[in-house]
């Protein structure tokens, strides 16, 4: 197994958690978490950086705000990239392994791309220069979910996924890969049909094509307009990740190629992104 326990519990047990208990995460979990943190690599040539800090429920811990959408939560694990090709799509992918291995620990998470305040998190980093930070995760205890966090989870359609039909393809966008079809492959693609994402709206879309197993992103108009970034690149990093994890678990060998796209009809706003290719 990838983790210490099968891969699809880890990913149908997390969740976004807004609401924490404010108790500190032991000096032990601590020192694993940054040790999991230097082991973390990708199939992209982009290398993130990723830093847990210390929230100001402790002394001497940094203000990180957010307006209102995370509560007492003990520590952030902020992630930087730099301006280079893969780089969204390879922080995506390191930081929901990361986030699936806290699950492991018993410790809530929550994607958060716009919704926190990046000054803050600057003056926490003591960096001289603004670095470039796209996401950024609570960590901590929680109990149970409050009617507060309800709510919002009803409003973002949290605990709905889209169906197979229209995320994954045989041959081209015209004919549906149903998870018979799929054979071995149904997990991963299970898991990635699974995989959390901005807003929910679960952009990727994969053709099946000699064997291979295009990704491509399927953009939702104007919706980062509002960042400096594609943010949807981060989803298809997670869904990298998931299916990546997944072919591991099963002994599906492969690997991902960043040039391997194949001739075909392209729905509107539909881009390739990169490509399994089998053993």
């Amino acid at each position: 197994m990838v983790f210490r326990e099968p891969l699809e519990e880890i990913i149908r047990r997390r969740y976004s958690v807004r609401t924490y208990n404010g108790k500190p995460i032991q000096k032990q979990v601590q020192e694993e978490i940054v040790e999991y943190i230097k082991s973390l690599s990708s199939p992209f040539p982009a290398k993130p950086s990723f830093k847990l800090i210390e929230t100001d429920l402790s002394e001497g811990g940094a203000r990180l705000g957010t307006y209102g959408m995370i509560k007492n939560a003990s520590y952030y694990i902020v992630s930087q990239v730099t301006d280079e090709p893969y780089a969204i799509e390879a922080l995506g992918y390191e930081l929901e392994k990361l986030i699936l291995f806290l699950t492991t620990l018993n410790l809530g998470t929550c994607w958060l791309g716009g919704t926190f305040k990046r000054s803050e998190i600057w003056r926490a980093l003591g960096e001289s220069e603004r670095a470039f930070i796209p996401a950024i995760t609570p960590v901590g205890y929680y109990e149970r979910k409050d009617l507060r966090e309800n709510l919002i989870r009803g409003l973002v359609r949290a605990d709905s996924r889209k169906p197979w039909e229209t995320l994954f393809f045989d041959g081209d966008f015209r004919a549906l890969l149903t998870p018979e079809k799929a054979g071995h492959y149904a997990f991963p693609l299970e898991m990635v049909r699974l995989g959390p994402s901005a807003s929910n709206k679960q952009p990727w879309r994969l053709v099946r094509e000699s064997g291979r197993y295009h990704f491509f992103e399927q953009k939702t108009p104007r919706y980062s307009d509002m960042f400096n970034f594609d943010m949807q690149s981060i989803d298809m990093g997670i869904a990298a990740c998931h299916f990546h994890l997944a072919a591991m678990e099963k002994g599906l060998g492969g690997k991902f190629e960043l040039d391997a796209a194949p001739q075909l009809a392209l729905p509107e706003n539909t881009v390739y992104k990169f490509s399994w290719i089998p053993d």
